[in-house]
């Protein structure tokens, strides 16, 4: 067996907290530590040491080629494209993280540096793009479509042939009608249901009819 490939991690808050759980249950990387802005981590991150800032990411370049972005996105996804376009001009690995508890078919497509998390299930013919995050138990149906930089929440549901455009957050147990299309940048609160098409750039906060 080859040895586990090291991985730093960006972002030190409670998504990377779950991020480490899938990662140590996968069992292809030895988190080496986590990159932050603040100058000390909370104790629950004692077993990974603090690596330096995002300004250190040049030098840790130099002795590590896989990385993931472990920031998370509710209301923006600004930080995580910033990191994502950064790291891909330093010329690293962002890998596809799946947990071993998760489902995806072998008919999906998922870009990199995406992350799926526990007990998600990701059909067949759906396609993840670049640096999305499927959080716990989400459930993308078959030929459904995530674009780039997205952020599926806890529970969601993205029914058949579905697409949500790039930058976009669905917030935990909303629910798209199959075939609608949630535009870009758009957010989708919690436990909302979606049944038409929504244009880029909606904030939606209630159920719409």
């Amino acid at each position: 067996m080859s040895p586990k490939e090291d991985l730093i991690l960006i972002g030190g808050g409670g998504h990377c907290r779950s991020c480490i759980d899938v990662i140590e249950m996968d069992g292809r990387f030895t988190i080496r530590g986590i990159v932050d802005e603040r100058e000390s981590l909370d104790p629950a991150f004692s077993t990974y040491p603090l690596l330096g800032r995002e300004e250190d990411l040049g030098e840790l370049a130099k002795s590590c080629k896989h990385f993931l972005i472990t920031i998370g996105q509710i209301k923006s996804p600004e930080p995580r494209i910033r990191l994502f376009d950064h790291l891909k001009q330093l010329g690293l690995v962002l890998p596809i993280i799946v947990s071993p508890l998760a489902h995806v078919s072998r008919q999906a497509v998922i870009g990199e540096g995406t992350i799926v998390m526990h007990h998600a299930l990701v059909n067949a013919g759906a396609t993840i793009g670049h640096n999305c995050i499927i959080n716990t138990k989400a459930l993308i149906e078959h030929d459904a479509v995530i674009e780039n930089h997205c952020h599926i929440s806890t529970a969601a549901v993205v029914n058949g042939a579905a697409t949500v455009q790039r930058c976009s957050f669905l917030g935990s147990n909303a629910v798209l009608r199959e075939m609608v299309t949630v535009g870009e940048q758009s957010i989708v609160g919690a436990g909302v249901t979606v049944l038409q098409d929504l244009d880029a750039h909606t904030h939606l906060s209630s159920q719409i009819p």
